[in-house]
């Protein structure tokens, strides 16, 4: 590999890995994405065969997360763009209710989640819009005490699609949130909040970053398992949005 940024696919026994050559990098970081995909960040100079190595001996913890990442990938309720329908937004299932006027073309209002009739054709992209909007505003209040508990400073996250990632980081202190946790409960979208910040301090899941969140949020793992459990409930649209 050479010391360029890039992605290329390498085959390790039965795994296909997605490897990127980092600048940025000093360390490996090893993933098993949502969609199950593993991919790996490595320094430039990395050899192949310390590659192979590596991921060789996480061949247990990575076969751990692609069966769990298999068992929630099933069983994502479909939704309807319909009256009645349910949309999560902080925890709570709000019922979509299709209006002929409004002044928007979603809002929530005395907990109905309203939706005019003439975007109906637009349903996904709509709706996206409007939970990535709540994000914009929500989020940046939720975060700043987060980070003064962790220890860190940066501005505030950016609402977009991150396909099946919570949120992601840049050595350059900008947190990325995935417009979808603005379903989750207040207290999970803390952990993701939590897990994006200590990544600007620790950028692998080593030991360290584990103790680091925990130090901030000593229930975190209570937390993880719940939005384990709750991840594959969420609504997530069929077809790509881009925001």
């Amino acid at each position: 590999m050479n010391g360029e940024e890039g992605v290329e696919v390498v085959r390790v026994d039965d795994l296909d890995v997605q490897v990127r050559v980092s600048t940025r990098r000093r360390q490996v970081r090893l993933t098993v994405e949502r969609d199950s995909r593993v991919s790996v960040t490595v320094p430039p100079g990395t050899g192949d065969a310390e590659l192979v190595k590596l991921i060789r001996s996480r061949r247990r913890w990575l076969y751990g997360k692609l069966a769990e990442r298999d068992s929630l990938s099933h069983g994502r309720p479909p939704r309807e763009y319909v009256s009645g329908e349910g949309f999560p937004y902080l925890g709570r299932s709000h019922r979509l209710l299709v209006v002929e006027t409004s002044p928007a073309d979603v809002r929530l209002l005395r907990g109905r989640l309203e939706i005019r009739q003439d975007v109906l054709c637009d349903a996904p992209v709509v709706l996206t819009a409007w939970y990535t909007r709540r994000g914009a505003s929500w989020l940046p209040g939720r975060l700043r005490p987060w980070a003064e508990r962790v220890g860190v400073t940066c501005g505030d996250p950016r609402v977009r699609p991150l396909g099946y990632r919570w949120g992601s980081c840049s050595p350059q202190g900008h947190l990325n949130i995935h417009w979808a946790t603005m379903q989750l409960p207040p207290d999970l979208i803390d952990y993701v909040l939590v897990h994006e910040l200590v990544h600007l301090q620790v950028p692998d899941h080593s030991e360290l970053f584990w103790r680091k969140v925990q130090r901030a949020m000593p229930d975190y793992g209570a937390r993880r398992d719940r939005l384990r459990r709750l991840g594959p409930d969420l609504w997530l649209p069929e077809t790509k949005i881009v925001t």
